[in-house]
């Protein structure tokens, strides 16, 4: 009942997640599951005091009641997060088999949700331990001693809750940071809270998308620790509580004044800006209508654009599927360029020798190639086969493609007409670091490119709660393009200015700014994940001298 309980808990979390946005959902979704490591009726024996078989056989049952817990947690957060991934079944327009498609489909979906759960059963595992062979000893070192006062009581069973909330948050934001250099990431807890809790995200201009990530996790383990002493002690009940209490507030109202103050800069840069959303389906996309459909969108709308007198046009991902050079020898949209005279960012492919890449290429007034971008983060089984060795005569036995794409450099810096600008192409949204590392290195404002056109509406949605991440966290305004939605210009504080409808032939001209300021994570990147680890280890480093000493 209780991991049935478990999971349930974990479906709320990914209610928090767009476009549901139940946000507040995400400040309690993980209590069942600490409760449920922590609690008196989940008590465990420490490996020390295992004598008997008995005694090894209770221990071992309730052991994996907390790792089927976790996994029930991370299988309905994760699970339910990411089933817009099966809606990219049926593949079948480019000559995948029905049954093909519902594996690969099926399987990738699995794939990322055992990512998931892995983190959260790493986690699980890791606070289970330390409630065992540190808080646990700690009790009975103390119950060896005389009878303690009130306070004394009071004060020490406070300090084993901090050191558990302190421990449980630096372990759960050090795996994502470990996640977010994996090939595959994108269910931050900090994402449940956009794009509705705008208050909150401002305070991932301190440390990023961990600090939020941090108060989450801290708010949850307020709670939890509160309850798991309500019967013993009312004072300690009523003081976490109202911690929790002053903690959510205080960070609320905090990120509130930043929100109403945000930081003006003076040299701030006009961007008369011109969006297409060409609204090509995947399903023709490549063949000869959907290549047809798209020169003549893509053509149209920069030329109306261009007659607005806009100061550069973006477009999304791979807008035009071809090579770079057949465009630039035979396009319409490239003769308009030389026309028109007004600079568009293209999304098309890049050769290299050994294929080819999903680029942006900044194409100026003379029609001449200035910037070109290459994706870096690459959709593992969509556009490249990890584990290509083992997986590779699977992946080709079910799919006829032959070619594959190309990684992009990670130093990259991608110049335009009007600035030095921070690129993100698709799936590149849920890694901060990346964007935090152009932004380091002079970008003055963000473009993002998308295709989103196999994915359901859910995928756009959450897609748009990234974005609104990394422009709050580098301070930087964010004109993003996509095929079919959902396209947006949003400022440095989140707030979508405009955000086009799904599955429709769209052109917007709006204004961003380019900006030259650097937030506190911009400077110094994820420190507060590693300040917390460092308090979390120094009782643990502390005992372990001590031992080594004895």
């Amino acid at each position: 009942m209780r991991v049935l309980l478990v999971g349930f808990s974990g479906l709320l979390m990914g209610l928090a997640t767009a476009p549901f946005s139940k946000f507040y959902f995400a400040w309690v979704s993980l209590v069942p599951l600490w409760t449920f490591i922590i609690s008196e009726k989940t008590k465990y024996i420490s490996h020390r005091d295992i004598k008997s078989k008995k005694s090894r056989l209770k221990s071992k049952t309730k052991i994996s009641e907390i790792i089927l817990g976790a996994i029930a947690w991370g299988c309905s957060y994760h699970g339910f997060s990411l089933f817009w991934i099966t809606s990219l079944h049926p593949v079948t327009w480019i000559g995948i088999s029905w049954i093909s498609s519902l594996i690969i489909t099926t399987s990738c979906w699995l794939l990322v949700t055992c990512w998931g759960i892995i983190l959260v059963l790493v986690w699980s595992c890791l606070m289970l331990w330390y409630n065992i062979n540190y808080i646990q000893e700690i009790n009975c070192k103390k119950t060896k001693k005389k009878s303690l006062k009130d306070t004394e009581v009071l004060t020490s069973s406070l300090t084993q809750s901090f050191r558990r909330i302190v421990f449980g948050v630096a372990i759960w934001c050090l795996l994502e940071m470990i996640w977010n250099q994996s090939p595959l990431w994108w269910t931050s807890l900090s994402y449940t809270q956009s794009p509705d809790n705008l208050a909150i995200l401002q305070l991932t201009k301190l440390s990023g998308h961990s600090t939020v990530t941090a108060l989450i996790i801290a708010i949850n383990g307020l709670i939890s620790e509160s309850i798991l002493v309500i019967d013993k002690n009312k004072k300690q009940f009523l003081f976490l509580i109202s911690l929790s209490v002053i903690i959510i507030s205080s960070s609320h109202l905090y990120g509130l004044f930043l929100y109403n103050h945000r930081v003006l800069d003076f040299n701030d840069k006009k961007i008369k800006i011109g969006i297409i959303q060409g609204n090509i389906p995947n399903t023709i996309k490549l063949n000869h209508e959907g290549k047809i459909r798209a020169l003549k969108n893509y053509s149209n709308g920069y030329e109306i654009l261009a007659n607005k007198k806009v100061d550069l046009i973006i477009t999304p991902e791979v807008a035009l599927p071809f090579n770079i050079q057949y465009i630039l020898r035979n396009s319409l949209l490239h003769e308009k360029v030389i026309e028109h005279r007004v600079p568009i960012i293209l999304g098309a492919l890049g050769g290299k020798k050994a294929g080819y890449t999903n680029s942006l290429f900044t194409i100026v007034e003379n029609g001449k190639i200035l910037s070109r971008f290459d994706k870096v983060k690459l959709v593992p089984l969509g556009e490249y086969i990890p584990l290509e060795n083992i997986l590779g005569k699977l992946v080709y036995s079910l799919s006829p493609l032959e070619n594959h794409l190309i990684v992009g450099e990670n130093k990259q810096i991608f110049d335009t007409s009007v600035g030095q600008a921070i690129i993100g192409i698709c799936y590149e949204s849920a890694f901060s670091e990346y964007f935090r590392y152009q932004t380091s290195l002079g970008g003055e404002y963000i473009i993002t490119a998308s295709n989103n056109a196999h994915f359901t509406q859910i995928m756009s949605a959450q897609h748009h709660s990234q974005d609104v991440i990394r422009a709050i966290e580098t301070d930087r305004w964010m004109a993003k393009a996509t095929n079919t939605g959902y396209s947006a210009i949003i400022n440095p504080n989140g707030d979508s200015l405009w955000i086009s409808k799904m599955n429709t032939y769209d052109i917007h001209k709006g204004v961003i700014y380019a900006r030259n300021t650097l937030t506190l994570y911009v400077k110094m990147g994820d420190w507060l994940t590693i300040t917390l680890n460092l308090i979390a280890i120094t009782p643990l480093l502390k005992d372990f001298l001590v031992a080594i000493k004895v």
